[in-house]
């Protein structure tokens, strides 16, 4: 258990805060620690390694972030304007809500078996478990996400050893059902009801799935660089059989494309390694000037929670 958990537990919340402790910090493992709800998400390990931009991009724009082993393509998808045979770039997903939009649709699909995932009010269901309200902005934000998602291509182009493989292409879903929504703009904007993940996208989910706690990403929920670290390190800790260091340039390389200088990103890493860790009490890592030493670590979910049938922790490598 980490420092600051320990705080908690012998002095306190506010004690914690007179000491020093940052505040979103403290509130994130306050409320990770009083959650209760055991219920279980899962992400294709790829999201671990490369992961979707934090704030909007140019709706032309295609979205690339590199890795160690991984490279992530994110190509915007089209939309008819009017009912016409004009097309507009939508732009490529971003944001917290893209993040909770996909992490739901990887967890249905393994809980029910079924690429086949609905939507509608199962999802707003599940949004509001993670305290994220449907209405006015927030669902206008939400539906936004899932039209995109709905609508990119992306490519995981991997690399194993010597030889590499990808998918090229891909789809996040195969099929999906649109229903005209509410738009005064008249630009036929489209509220997503179900969806149908891709046949590639889904087999990559089944061999590769990250466990993740929900009170973890609840606490979480609204911080998008927070849930990319903790599902990194969900992913990376458990796996390892002695200490790494991970250079500060290499992290700016997967988590701070958007910053210009490394000593803004360090910064602001720093913070966002200790949101994760505030959800992630079992993980061990260390802050030097070189980078960060990631340490062996117990997963945040132990396998024997997993109760979907024969899927196992994503691996990770070291």
């Amino acid at each position: 258990m980490g420092e600051i958990h320990e705080l908690l537990l012998t002095q306190g919340k506010q004690a914690t805060l007179a000491n020093g402790a940052n505040r979103s910090v403290v509130e994130a493992a306050a409320s990770y620690m009083a959650d209760e709800d055991s219920g279980l998400g899962f992400a294709y390990s790829g999201w671990a390694q490369c992961a979707l931009p934090h704030k909007k991009i140019a709706d032309d724009a295609r979205w690339s972030i590199t890795s160690e082993r991984v490279l992530l393509v994110v190509e915007p998808g089209l939309r008819r304007i009017n009912q016409t045979s004009e097309l507009e770039p939508i732009g490529v997903p971003f944001g917290s809500h893209a993040r909770l939009i996909l992490l739901y649709l990887q967890t249905e699909a393994l809980r029910t078996k079924s690429r086949e995932v609905e939507l509608g009010r199962s999802m707003r269901n599940w949004l509001e478990r993670l305290n994220v309200s449907y209405g006015g902005k927030t669902g206008q934000s939400v539906r936004d996400q899932a039209e995109r998602i709905s609508r990119c291509r992306l490519t995981f182009h991997l690399t194993t050893g010597s030889e590499g493989s990808g998918l090229v292409n891909q789809n996040i879903v195969d099929r999906a059902l649109f229903i005209d929504g509410d738009d005064k703009g008249g630009q036929g904007r489209l509220t997503l009801e179900t969806a149908k993940l891709s046949e590639g996208f889904y087999e990559q989910l089944k061999k590769h799935p990250v466990p993740l706690e929900e009170s973890a990403i609840r606490s979480l929920a609204s911080n998008a660089p927070a849930l990319d670290a903790y599902l990194w390190l969900a992913y990376r800790l458990h796996v390892l059989k002695s200490p790494k260091l991970v250079s500060w340039t290499a992290l700016k390389g997967q988590f701070g494309t958007a910053y210009s200088k490394l000593s803004s990103f360090k910064q602001n890493f720093t913070h966002t390694l200790a949101m994760a860790t505030a959800v992630y009490p079992d993980a061990k890592l260390e802050l030097l000037p070189d980078g960060v030493v990631l340490k062996p670590s117990k997963p945040p979910v132990q396998p024997r929670q997993i109760s979907v049938p024969k899927f196992f922790l994503g691996t990770g490598t070291d």
